[in-house]
């Protein structure tokens, strides 16, 4: 059971209205990387996780999620508190009105107009949310890596959004989720290296003639040898004719078919079968030829 505390986790100060930043902060409201994505994919891996410590954690994680869901949305209503007074009352000519909105240089008008200037599950495109962005697999080996990055992606994401304004309130909230995505971050981690077998994620092992092997397909001026592929426990490859395809096969698709199959598929091919002698002459052949000069 859920239930609201009426105080904000971090106080919201805002100097001054500002659409075009509101619209800004709705990336992370209503966007891949924002604080509902991050609160759905950490609560449905929760509900489903069979380690307790783990299930905790992402029951904690995902909850304070849907705090920082308020502090953006806050932010993003008191930006647009004042031109959302003023559009929903008129107090200027339409002139006037019309230059206030478009005069952010990004699309804060739709969030003006559509919305009124509150916090719509949106991001700073206008594109709706979806729940596309929870891209969790059910393996908590993949799971608390793709969160990791999702944490990352979020602090980067804040870290432009602080590079964008000068109201000094809106940097110091901005500031505080960033550092949580930090935290956030750490504590993923320590889950995942404290699971006795994190890698590779899943049950099954690799084939031993595949795992160690780098495949350099881009040979040539501006190789670069590193620790993701080379030393001993790699072997680099560079494919030619000679060692490929890997499995010494003949590199091409079959499949058995049963005696109906075949027919069918076979009259199917002699139907589309294609006549290299025909050559007909086609619509934008004649669409070039009504263009030619006439002779004089």
């Amino acid at each position: 059971m859920f239930s609201h505390n009426k105080r904000l986790q971090y106080t919201v100060r805002v100097s001054e209205s500002n659409p075009g930043l509101a619209n800004l902060l709705l990336e992370q409201f209503g966007g891949p990387q924002g604080e509902l994505a991050a609160a759905m994919r950490y609560f449905t891996q929760a509900l489903a996780e069979e380690d307790m410590g783990r299930k905790d954690m992402l029951f904690d994680i995902a909850t304070e999620e849907l705090s920082h869901l308020e502090i953006i949305g806050s932010l993003v209503a008191m930006l647009n508190r004042g031109a959302k007074g003023r559009l929903a009352e008129a107090v200027d000519s339409e002139a006037d009105l019309f230059r206030s909105l478009q005069g952010a240089g990004n699309d804060s008008h739709v969030t003006q107009v559509l919305f009124g200037g509150g916090p719509a599950l949106i991001n700073s495109a206008g594109v709706p949310f979806s729940g596309a962005y929870v891209d969790s697999i059910g393996e908590p080996t993949a799971d608390l890596r793709s969160n990791i990055a999702a944490e990352a992606r979020a602090k980067i994401i804040y870290e432009r959004l602080i590079n964008v304004t000068e109201d000094v309130g809106v940097k110091d909230a901005l500031t505080f989720l960033m550092t949580r995505e930090i935290a956030h971050q750490k504590s993923f981690e320590k889950a995942l290296y404290s699971m006795d077998k994190s890698f590779p994620p899943g049950k099954l092992p690799g084939d031993p003639r595949f795992t160690d092997l780098y495949v350099n397909t881009s040979p040539g001026e501006g190789d670069m040898a590193g620790p993701w592929n080379s030393g001993e426990k790699w072997q680099v490859l560079v494919p030619s004719d000679k060692n490929t395809p890997l499995d010494g096969g003949e590199g091409t698709a079959s499949v058995e078919l049963a005696s109906d199959d075949k027919a069918a598929v076979d009259a199917f091919a002699a139907r589309g079968a294609s006549n290299p002698s025909r050559d007909p002459v086609t619509g934008a052949d004649l669409g070039v030829l009504s263009q030619e000069p006439k002779d004089q």
